[in-house]
C-alpha cells in the first residue's frame, strides 16, 4: 500500500506519552521488528500542533530511532513520519485505519 509523507516543519511536537514496544502476539509477547533493517520496533504517542489544531498519533519508530530518556512533555522533531491507510478482517469483521510511521524521532535543544 502507498503511504504519504507528513509534512511538521511548521508544526509544534510534543512526546505524550513515552515509548513502549509494539508487539505483534499478546500471547507470545512477540515484538515487531523492522522487515528491512530487524531494528525492533517501539510505539510513541506524539502531539503535534500545526495551524491552531493539536492532535495526538501513536507512531511507531524503530528503536535506533528513539534517544535514551524520551519522556512526557519533551519536545521534539519526528523526521520521516508517513501516514498509510490499512484494513483487515479478523473473525469477520472489517476493521480499517491510518497508521504512523516515522525514521525517528529527535529531542529539541
Amino acid at each position: 500500500m502507498p503511504s504519504f509523507k507528513i509534512d511538521t516543519s511548521t508544526a509544534v511536537v510534543f512526546v505524550a506519552t513515552a515509548p513502549v514496544p509494539k508487539v505483534v502476539n499478546k500471547q507470545t509477547g512477540e515484538r515487531a521488528v523492522d522487515r528491512e533493517t530487524g531494528a525492533g520496533l517501539s510505539t510513541v504517542g506524539l502531539l503535534i500542533s500545526d495551524e491552531g489544531e493539536g492532535n495526538l498519533y501513536q507512531v511507531t519508530v524503530p528503536e535506533t530511532g528513539i534517544p535514551e530518556g524520551l519522556t512526557p512533555g519533551m519536545p521534539v522533531t519526528v523526521v520521516g513520519l508517513k501516514a498509510r491507510d490499512w484494513e483487515n478482517e479478523f473473525n469477520g469483521q472489517k476493521r480499517h485505519g491510518i497508521s504512523f510511521r516515522a525514521a525517528s524521532v529527535v529531542t529539541v535543544v
